[in-house]
């Protein structure tokens, strides 16, 4: 028996890596299993196999059962596999990362534990909003409040632009259905966002509930990245959708697949891989060793593990 069937492990060489695979495959109602080096999804029309390697995060809809040898799979080439509530919102759990080195995580949170860095790197986030105008010396309260101008603004033109009345952001994360049109198909564009950028933050080892802008939360980190994006990406894509909707749409699904499109090419993972080296100064030149494994010292820092000290 070849023991050597099935996907290489994943490795970690660069960051860019991670920005290699294709963004998300969402699926609901469907069995999971696993063959060879993909995972295959059986549903009422028929099978579709996959090479798991090359899916940057797998979002399970209601329904979907899988099996203990796909996880393994998913495990071991660093897929983010997230369990979504109906329509693709909400999620709640995700795979091991690609790398197994926590440098990268020490320095998140160095960076995080610390006032005046913490506050360096806030300030990095919203002067990518801000591209014609110098917010190093405004205070986190001021940043706030032109973030929030600038929210307020695009949400203005959206509608205007495409005819779509808004009445401010509200949702009910119990109930999708609660809400009006256009507020679904924000919270759905929303969904697949957050799952692309938390693949990607997990898949580079970080914590994606130590943020900088955002805290107390388990996906802080997540909306501070996402939140980089929603002007350009999620909000034109929701307003589009919600323009040309009708009653009987599902509007969860049209919109999670006119994301998918936007994300197919590949630049949007890219850009949240480059984006975070920029955000927490990390060279393209560094790498991860998959598996360094030290023993921290008061004195010499890191010694080697696996020695008897006696």
């Amino acid at each position: 028996m070849n023991k050597n069937i099935g996907a290489k492990k994943a490795e970690l060489t660069e960051l860019p890596r991670i920005g290699d695979r294709i963004s998300f495959i969402y699926f609901e109602h469907a069995k999971i299993n696993r063959q060879d080096s993909a995972i295959t999804f059986v549903d009422k029309n028929g099978t579709i196999k996959v090479p798991v390697a090359m899916i940057s995060v797998l979002m399970l809809g209601p329904g979907t059962d899988i099996t203990h040898r796909a996880m393994e799979l998913l495990g071991d080439t660093g897929t983010s596999v997230i369990w979504v509530g109906e329509r693709g919102v909400r999620q709640y759990a995700n795979g091991r990362a690609l790398s197994h080195s926590s440098r990268f995580l020490e320095k998140q949170a160095k960076l995080v534990s610390n006032t005046r860095t913490r506050l360096a790197v806030s300030r990095k986030m919203y002067q990518m909003r801000f591209h014609h105008e110098d917010v190093s010396h405004l205070t986190m309260e001021q940043l706030r409040g032109r973030e929030g101008s600038r929210v307020r603004k695009i949400y203005k033109q959206q509608s205007e632009m495409y005819g779509v009345k808004w009445t401010g952001r509200t949702y009910d994360h119990e109930n999708f259905d609660n809400g009006n049109t256009i507020n679904k198909a924000l919270s759905a564009a929303h969904t697949a966002l957050y799952g692309l950028v938390y693949s990607v933050i997990s898949g580079l080892g970080l914590a994606p509930g130590l943020g900088f802008v955002h805290t107390g939360h388990d996906l802080s980190l997540v909306y501070d990245i996402a939140d980089l994006y929603k002007a350009e990406l999620t909000i034109p894509i929701a307003f589009e959708v919600a323009a040309h909707a009708s009653d009987q749409d599902d509007i969860g699904q049209i919109t999670r697949l006119r994301v998918r499109d936007a994300f197919v090419d590949g630049k949007v993972i890219k850009q949240i891989v480059a984006d975070i080296q920029y955000l927490l100064d990390i060279s393209e030149k560094d790498t991860l060793d998959t598996e360094v494994i030290s023993l921290w010292d008061d004195k010499n820092k890191l010694v080697k593990h696996g020695v008897l000290y006696s």
